[in-house]
């Protein structure tokens, strides 16, 4: 029941106090008591693997994780639209500085493709565009999917955040202007039919940096001529992370930072496809000065991206020329940070 101050007669109405009295008998105002201290920022570093849920933007995810962990800096790899759930590796301290990796990493995704309907933001938040009676079967499905896999050209989605001489296409297209985007180079590496009923069909996509899934289902449903948009989208893996090593948001604010960090992975764990060197103290010194250093043994790499440890501790990642280890990133792992032992 609704209750409102119509609902008291006059007499039982509290009646504002004058401004006189708000201030006091001197004209000043009452003070007040000193705010209590806000909690000191820590230096978290490391990596949160969160299974994000559906309606939350990914900026968002990034300050509850930031706030669980009382953090001063914080960072995602890879957006992911708030009507997708899925993993959204979030960076805490030293391991935004592995970014990078992450996202260009390879991605996995399951998707569901609600087909007769095409809309203009190619989900299920958009406007139909075109409709159609026609379904494919799961048969068409399959047969289609071949010409989609491997290097491809992609035309992005109109409401995406590709800029257009210095704006982003979903703010033009959202102020109703015309926005023509060209066709891009994407490498799928797979698409799999994991159910299909007739109306939707949902599978499974592993792909690189830069495909649109949204523009895969428009595309499939030109190419049957039945039209179709992402009804329900899950991200399954970024780079080195899936689900299986993911959290749910209430395992990070349902406790205390000191709780949150038993799911804290280590910064290192950004790296796992470029080899691991071990150096000694004073080669780990000079690379953290930004000092390049000569490579020595038989397993040392000879050419590419590398990151070099001391006593277990990151302490740069780099590029390795004929032998010598240049570091690109140095690394300050005091404060909070797991080992790849914890």
């Amino acid at each position: 029941m609704t209750v409102s101050m119509e609902d008291f007669p006059p007499a039982e109405r509290q009646a504002p106090l004058p401004s006189a009295e708000r201030r006091g008998p001197e004209g000043r105002r009452p003070q007040r008591g000193p705010r209590p201290d806000r909690p000191k920022r820590r230096d978290v570093s490391g990596w949160v693997i969160l299974d994000k849920h559906v309606g939350m933007t990914s900026t968002h995810a990034v300050a509850v994780v930031k706030r669980a962990f009382n953090a001063k800096k914080a960072g995602h790899a890879g957006t992911l639209d708030p009507l997708a759930s899925g993993i959204l590796p979030i960076a805490l301290g030293e391991a935004t500085k592995t970014v990078p990796f992450v996202m260009d990493g390879r991605k996995a995704y399951r998707f569901t493709v609600q087909w007769g309907i095409e809309t203009d933001t190619d989900d299920a938040e958009g406007r139909p565009v075109a409709t159609s009676e026609a379904r494919p079967d799961r048969a068409a499905v399959e047969a289609a999917l071949p010409a989609f896999v491997g290097a491809i050209e992609q035309v992005p989605p109109r409401y995406s955040a590709i800029k257009i001489q210095g704006e982003r296409a979903y703010d033009l297209a959202r102020e109703g202007e015309t926005v023509e985007l060209v066709a891009r180079p994407v490498q799928i590496d797979r698409l799999a039919v994991v159910e299909h009923d007739g109306e939707r069909t949902v599978i499974e996509a592993e792909c690189g940096k830069g495909t649109y899934v949204r523009a895969l289902a428009r595309d499939l449903g030109r190419m049957l001529g039945c039209y179709g948009h992402v009804a329900a989208l899950r991200r399954t893996r970024v780079g080195p992370f899936s689900e299986a090593e993911a959290c749910a948001v209430s395992a990070l604010t349902d406790g205390s930072p000191e709780a949150a960090l038993a799911y804290l992975r280590p910064v290192e764990t950004a790296l796992d496809a470029i080899p691991e060197v071990a150096v000694s103290r004073d080669l780990g010194l000079r690379l953290m000065r930004g000092q390049p250093v000569i490579l020595r043994g038989r397993d040392a790499p000879v050419e590419g991206k590398a990151f070099a440890t001391c006593a277990g501790i990151l302490v740069a990642v780099g590029d390795v020329e004929r032998g010598e280890l240049i570091p690109h990133r140095v690394f300050h792992l005091g404060g909070t940070a797991p080992g790849r032992g914890a």
